[in-house]
């Protein structure tokens, strides 16, 4: 989640430093030796990271009373914290778990909206768990198991359309066992008969929740094309 990283941001830079207020940032510094080089490069990797993390909060931060408190921080002025120090933790602890809890209500909203306009297209079926499926093509062959390991094509996408992974675009089927998957899948594929197409929409509690995968983001809701080539022999 955005709020996870900025916190790593703000871990990040606490510790390793801005050592420079607004004024002295607009003055050159003399970089005498390999130690100062460093320094002043540790610094704008630090405060550009720290940016970049600053604009994906959903507030607008007071970078002047940032900048004091980071200086403050890296000085260890504890004598002129203007905040105890055994409250900043239980404050930001606080700040991010509302930010997150916001965005999870954000995401079951949107999500909601995007299954109910799937599930209105025509041949589209939904089962108890609430996966939602639409047969293209019906397979004649067996059907996998959870003990089984699978061949299968497919492509998978996010509601924007951005395609996150496929095995069409690789030109290699993929090869898995079929208890070893998300849990839309392994429904899905339990129900496939060999040589069947199908178009899977999976809701988030049947992705991968409220945690970040690689480019899926949190509570995304996912659209997979699934061709069912084969299930594999087991090796002796």
């Amino acid at each position: 989640m955005k709020t996870t990283k900025f916190l790593i941001g703000l871990v990040f830079a606490a510790g390793i430093a801005l050592s420079s207020c607004q004024e002295e940032g607009k003055r050159k510094v003399r970089l005498a030796n390999e130690v100062d080089s460093v320094s002043y490069a540790l610094g704008i990797s630090a405060g550009s990271g720290y940016a970049q993390n600053l604009r994906d909060l959903p507030v607008e931060v007071n970078k002047d009373i940032l900048i004091n408190g980071l200086i403050k921080g890296l000085r260890e002025d504890t004598s002129n914290y203007q905040i105890k120090q055994d409250e900043i933790l239980p404050l930001l602890q606080a700040f991010f778990a509302n930010i997150g809890k916001r965005e999870r209500e954000e995401a079951e909203l949107r999500n909601t909206q995007i299954l109910f306009e799937n599930r209105q297209r025509e041949g589209v079926q939904v089962t108890n768990s609430g996966l939602q499926y639409r047969i293209v093509e019906a397979g004649k062959g067996k059907t996998p198991t959870k003990d089984n390991i699978v061949k299968v094509h497919y492509v998978g996408r996010l509601a924007d359309g951005t395609v996150f992974d496929s095995s069409v675009d690789r030109g290699q089927p993929a090869e898995f066992p079929v208890g070893a998957v998300i849990p839309g899948w392994v429904e899905a594929l339990t129900m496939m008969p060999v040589g069947s197409v199908w178009e899977l929409v999976i809701p988030a509690e049947l992705g991968y929740g409220d945690s970040p995968v690689g480019n899926i983001p949190a509570n995304s809701v996912l659209f997979f094309d699934v061709q069912l080539l084969d299930i594999v022999p087991a090796k002796k």
